[in-house]
């Protein structure tokens, strides 16, 4: 067996079997010539090159490759060398073609994603292009397992001048997204002997599978009319909460609520994880802080790029507690993001290129709220819309008893869209009532009339 390696040609991986050299080398490259690995038109290496790689007498490659040509497998012209002759090449048995996925329908407000059509790709081209040539020579290294110094400095400033944290970029770790940090925090408090995580009444199941998959029990906190009642959860050994703008109901933790959690945390020792999902998404007035900016000792900060870029990125970031660094790094981090990723993304918020498509976002945004409320005031007088102070997504309440035949009329009108007791863990005792959860960012800007429409269709 032997791989060749010349400058001229191609690289060429031959097995020649057989009783003798030449009949084996030649039986090996009409088999390749044969089943198509080497494709018609391909150049071969000079019979010098191959039999020097061969460890072989040059006569005996040149008598293979002539008794090829003269079979048809092969050309030899002068100036053009030996090549593999035009013919036919077997092709695979077709796959047959990928089917729709069942229940993918034509307009789509299933909440979680932004507007993926206004990614800022000439912007972020232009950022991984300067940072690329900026970067030392170490950033194509394994590096900090806490991700790239550059991106948790940049990440450091940001976070303090836009939200309020406490951060040190010395306590922040790089992650692939929110999963992947509640997995690693998950893992961690498992670790250390915890048994329970308090999350909210309404929320994601990845969310608490993740949790259960690292051996929590998830227990929903009670709720009321204000939203969370997270002041006191119990036995808890922690709790996640997402206080800027709650998924999927969509208010936002109160402050008397805020801080008696906080001082929960304090008392106990418990350990309070904040999604800051869509914290950088308000619309009436500034947004709210971070709840990590109470007591950086007790909570943990995590944020993503996925509402405010796009989740094809994998781009997370934890702040932590001096405690609990050491046994988050250990168990993984920004290693599992790429460095010309992460260095992008410093580059984007140096450079202000971030914020700029944050403005830019919220004000597209914005109108897409405003034209969805007007719309449901004209057309469905009976549907209250919540939840749209801030963020991606608004909640539209249904007629009691209504939500699961609305979700079936929208499927009718090639609509896809949730009902609100899809995120009800099933532990939660009472409900929220009847209603769906719009995802208003989730279309592109060509599609958004249409779906507006589907949805106006489909309501009482």
């Amino acid at each position: 067996m032997a791989e060749h390696r010349a400058t001229s040609g191609i690289d060429l991986h031959l097995e020649p079997a057989g009783p003798g050299l030449r009949r084996g080398l030649t039986d090996a490259l009409r088999e390749a010539v044969r089943t198509g690995r080497l494709a018609p038109g391909t150049r071969l290496p000079s019979s010098r090159s191959l039999a020097a790689d061969l460890g072989i007498a040059r006569n005996t490659v040149a008598d293979a490759y002539g008794d090829l040509v003269a079979e048809g497998w092969l050309t030899a012209r002068q100036g053009s060398g030996t090549r593999v002759a035009p013919r036919e090449v077997p092709r695979p048995p077709a796959l047959a073609a990928p089917r729709r996925a069942p229940g993918r329908l034509s307009h789509d407000l299933v909440p979680g994603t932004p507007d993926l059509s206004s990614f800022p790709r000439a912007e972020w081209l232009r950022a991984t292009r300067r940072a690329l040539a900026s970067a030392p020579h170490d950033a194509l290294g394994y590096g900090d397992p806490r991700g790239r110094p550059e991106l948790r400095a940049a990440l450091a400033d940001y976070l303090a001048r836009v939200r309020g944290v406490r951060a040190d970029a010395e306590r922040i770790v790089v992650c692939s997204g929110f999963a992947h940090g509640l997995q690693l925090l998950c893992e961690v408090l498992r670790a250390r002997g915890a048994r329970t995580l308090a999350v909210e009444p309404y929320g994601l199941d990845v969310h608490w599978d993740l949790a259960a998959r690292a051996g929590l029990t998830t227990t929903p906190l009670p709720f009321d009319a204000l939203g969370t009642r997270a002041q006191d959860p119990g036995d808890a050994d922690a709790v996640l909460l997402s206080p800027a703008h709650q998924f999927p109901l969509g208010g936002a933790l109160r402050p008397e609520r805020r801080a008696a959690v906080v001082d929960w945390a304090r008392r106990t020792g418990g350990l309070i994880l904040e999604d800051d999902y869509d914290g950088e998404f308000r619309y009436d007035r500034q947004a709210v802080g971070a709840l990590q900016n109470l007591d950086p000792d007790h909570v943990v900060h995590l944020g993503t790029a996925s509402k405010s870029l796009a989740p094809g990125l994998r781009l997370g970031w934890m702040v932590l507690p001096p405690s609990l660094l050491p046994d988050v790094v250990a168990h993984g981090g920004g290693r599992s993001v790429s460095a010309l990723e992460q260095l992008t993304l410093a580059e984007f918020l140096t450079s202000g290129a971030y914020d700029r498509h944050v403005r830019a976002a919220r004000l597209r945004y914005r109108r897409r709220r405003d034209s969805l409320a007007g719309a449901l005031a004209d057309r469905a007088p009976d549907v209250r819309v919540t939840g749209v102070a801030a963020g991606l997504h608004a909640v539209l309440q249904l007629p009691p008893g209504t939500e699961q035949s609305v979700v079936q009329a929208a499927t009718w009108q090639n609509l896809a869209v949730h009902g609100l007791s899809r995120y009800r863990h099933p532990a939660t005792g009472g409900t929220a009532g009847d209603a769906l959860v719009v995802g208003y960012a989730t279309p592109p800007d060509h599609a958004w009339s249409g779906t507006l429409e589907a949805l106006c269709r489909a309501l009482p």
